[in-house]
């Protein structure tokens, strides 16, 4: 089991002093083992990113803001709606339809003044992240969707900051941290997200409204240990909380040698994770927009017949390394609007990605930028593996 990892505290030479009233406040604190003056001084110095002000964040915040963390960071650009109220503890009936981050300010200094809380009104970006990630030295993952998920895995794997991961889902739970020294990272335990529509979101199938609570204290209590050096972590075992018969079980996970991230370190810079995930973002073009499709089958016979076309790529390479028609061109979809001055305008076009979302996007794209024969693999890679290859290795 990994040690817990420090975080940037450890270098500070000098710790915060106490003040009278944060001696009294803290008190409990103070007496306990493996906390006193100098824990509590280390909690003072600690600066905590929270992202999502929301089902998990509203815990986790309460908590480390109650139990004296110096500095918390808040990443929310939503508003407060009247269904969050069922378990987003952080606002109240008077805050529908404020900003997240206005009624998280007011309740949290309530809660403590001597808190220092640095508000992002943004959404994390593969644009923001690094410069946000990298300001702090415990990253709690209050999110709730894969996108951002991924994002704030790979951007704490590439900054060496722990990763203190939560998830709910109707009554399950799950908890751990990720992306210390020597332990896995999220990609080691989910390397590909699921098929877009795949997987309910809470809006869908709905979530136990104490279920955040509790496991949002757990992520409180694992960034707490992290920042005190105390205890043992949960880098390296996955808990899981089956609220319907309030059952904890943990099974381990090690790092895969072979993740991009943690592993091989392929993966050195943070990429386009709404079209990774296969979800839609602000680039996708706009309903409507017909995209040619040709099936994998079918790509494979004119290929055997030697029609004249390309089979451009636009997956990044890590994923290409695990699988990859082999006469393909890989040109990832983030570099695609820069490679198009070497692609052939007068070659038929066919692009493939992983489920065919991907490449989509790209033939919307090509098209756009007056390629005029494109088409898209439908189902990409995973139909190829199932259609051509005669099994059913995912991509």
């Amino acid at each position: 089991m990994d040690a817990p990892d420090h975080g940037h505290a450890d270098a500070r030479t000098a710790l915060p002093p106490l003040g009278a009233d944060e001696l009294n406040r803290y008190s409990r604190h103070l007496t306990l083992p493996g906390v006193g003056r100098e824990g509590q001084q280390r909690l003072k110095a600690a600066r905590v990113l929270i992202v999502g002000a929301g089902g998990l964040g509203s815990p986790t915040a309460l908590y480390l803001a109650a139990a004296g963390v110096g500095t918390i960071g808040l990443v929310d650009q939503d508003v407060v709606d009247v269904t969050n109220l069922q378990r987003q503890l952080l606002h109240g009936t008077r805050d529908v339809g404020r900003p997240k981050l206005e009624s998280a300010r007011d309740r949290l200094l309530d809660v403590n003044p001597h808190v220092q809380l640095e508000l992002h009104p943004t959404w994390l970006t593969s644009a923001n992240a690094m410069e946000l990630v990298g300001a702090y030295d415990v990253i709690i993952d209050g999110t709730d969707n894969f996108n951002t998920r991924y994002l704030v895995n790979d951007a704490c794997v590439l900054l060496a900051k722990p990763n203190v991961h939560g998830s709910v889902f109707q009554f399950d739970g799950q908890a751990s941290v990720f992306a210390t020294e020597h332990g896995p990272c999220y990609r080691c335990l989910y390397p590909v997200p699921p098929p877009p529509g795949m997987v309910q979101n809470c809006a869908e199938g709905g979530v136990l409204g104490v279920l955040p609570g509790l496991i949002g204290t757990i992520q409180a209590t694992e960034a707490l240990k992290l920042i005190l050096h105390t205890g043992e972590t949960l880098a390296g075992r996955l808990l899981m909380v089956d609220a319907l018969s309030m059952q904890f079980r943990s099974v381990s996970i090690t790092r895969d040698p072979q993740c991009p991230a943690c592993g091989t370190r392929t993966l050195t810079h943070l990429v386009d994770y709404d079209a990774f995930c296969g979800a839609a973002g602000p680039a996708t073009a706009t309903a409507g927009e017909d995209v040619t499709e040709i099936t994998p089958a079918a790509l494979a016979l004119r290929h055997a017949r030697g029609d004249d076309f390309d089979l451009i790529d636009v997956r990044e390479p890590h994923e290409a390394a695990h699988d990859r028609v082999a006469w393909s061109r890989l040109i990832p979809l983030g570099t695609l609007a820069g490679a198009m001055s070497s692609l052939d305008r007068s070659r038929e076009l066919v692009v493939i990605c992983g489920s065919g979302k991907r490449s989509a996007d790209a033939a919307r794209q090509l098209k756009t930028a007056g390629f005029t024969r494109v088409a898209s693999v439908t189902g990409g890679m995973l139909r190829w593996s199932h259609d051509v290859l005669g099994d059913d290795t995912t991509f």
